[in-house]
């Protein structure tokens, strides 16, 4: 089973290895926190070709800027590998993460960014 019938909903637990998605790696390469937002940058899909299935998926679902929790919970992963995997997507260029709240972002952007957290993370 590859990790994208995981993602459609499968009962059946991944036999992927959360560490071998990472190559062993539980630090990101760049900070992460878990409501950055992830935007994908408009050439990334036409360099498709460098990333694995994963990666192409985080490359797809950021299309709609979500945040790293919504990440992990969507594709079903780990934090923890979700925050290695994005962090070498930004280091590659297919991604870039957007900021999250500025110091005059408005109470109901505020309640939206936690309230996108919190329902990625009840789907983890």
């Amino acid at each position: 089973m590859d990790i994208d019938d995981h993602r459609m909903g499968s009962a059946e637990p991944s036999l992927v290895r959360p560490y071998s998605l990472t190559a062993g790696r539980t630090r990101p390469a760049v900070e992460l926190a878990l409501e950055a937002l992830v935007a994908s940058h408009p050439v990334a899909m036409e360099r498709q070709f460098e990333l694995n299935n994963l990666e192409t998926s985080i490359v797809e679902l950021c299309r709609q800027s979500p945040s790293v929790a919504e990440i992990a919970a969507q594709l079903y992963i780990p934090i923890g590998v979700a925050r290695v995997l994005v962090a070498d997507l930004i280091e590659a260029g297919h991604v870039r993460v957007s900021a999250t709240l500025k110091d005059d972002s408005s109470d109901d952007e505020r309640r939206e960014l936690i309230e996108r957290v919190l329902s990625g993370l009840r789907r983890i």
